[in-house]
């Protein structure tokens, strides 16, 4: 990311945005919601990557140089927040669980962005803050790598996330001994190699379904034996199967939504 334009007020609103368009990077001086009422949202910083179904959201704390990418057509709702407004006392992109009240919550603030002023425009941005402070954090992040033997290694299973091959058999491209790769994913990255691939093909797999590509598929290409085994590790880091990621309009990829005529990508 080496154009970083400065948007000093985080917009609150709702917009489209087309399969596998991006938004560049960029920053503000507030903080701001990114919550993706349909399709997945990717956001990118040096840190790495966090990606966000319909029943998560994003919390990017002011300051923070980031960049959106949309897997599906992808409905996003944006909530900006002054530099005060820190209810979890954030300081790091985090992703944050959203129920059922805080979806309609942001939906509602979303909807009318320019009415701040309105009494009842406060109460409600009140209990959006109140419920934001008791959502929990959930481990929905793909961290970057800085240590250049590491990032070939990263390299390797982002470009094929169904290979098995053990850290000890990857080490031999790297110049690296297992057991340094070893210490550098758990020292650089806060996770071991396991934890980490296991994070990638989640994250591959999120994108793929918002493709419409088919559940057996999708467990091929990132790399479980079988479609079971992929459906049970799913549901232990969404919450929900992939069939209902597919089906349910609170998790579903967008299929036949269309943005508003003339709409365009923007921050």
């Amino acid at each position: 990311m080496t154009e970083i334009r400065h948007e000093p007020v985080a917009p609150t609103r709702t917009q489209w945005l087309p399969p596998g368009s991006d938004i560049d990077a960029h920053r503000h001086d507030d903080h701001q919601i990114v919550y993706a009422a349909r399709g997945v949202l990717a956001v990118t910083t040096d840190a790495g990557i966090w990606v966000a179904p319909a029943n998560r959201a994003i919390w990017v704390p002011a300051g923070t140089v980031h960049a959106h990418r949309a897997h599906g057509a992808t409905e996003l709702r944006l909530v900006g927040l002054p530099a005060t407004d820190n209810p979890l006392g954030l300081d790091a992109p985090s992703v944050l669980r959203v129920g059922p009240l805080l979806r309609e919550l942001i939906r509602a603030h979303t909807d009318t962005p320019d009415d701040d002023d309105r009494p009842e425009r406060r109460r409600l941005r009140a209990v959006l803050l109140d419920q934001l402070a008791a959502s929990p954090q959930q481990p929905v992040h793909l961290p970057a790598p800085t240590d250049a033997r590491l990032g070939r290694v990263c390299d390797i299973l982002r470009a094929d996330p169904a290979d098995g091959r053990t850290l000890a058999a990857l080490s031999r491209e790297t110049g690296a001994s297992a057991r340094t790769l070893s210490r550098l994913f758990t020292s650089e990255l806060g996770m071991t190699f396991p934890q980490w691939r296991t994070q990638l093909r989640l994250y591959e797999a999120l994108v793929l379904l918002a493709e419409d590509t088919p559940v057996t598929t999708v467990a091929h290409r990132c790399g479980w034996s079988s479609a079971s085994a992929f459906i049970d590790v799913f549901r232990r880091a969404y919450g929900h199967t992939p069939g209902r990621h597919r089906q349910d309009p609170a998790y579903a990829p967008g299929r036949g939504a269309r943005a508003p005529a003339g709409q365009r990508a923007r921050t």
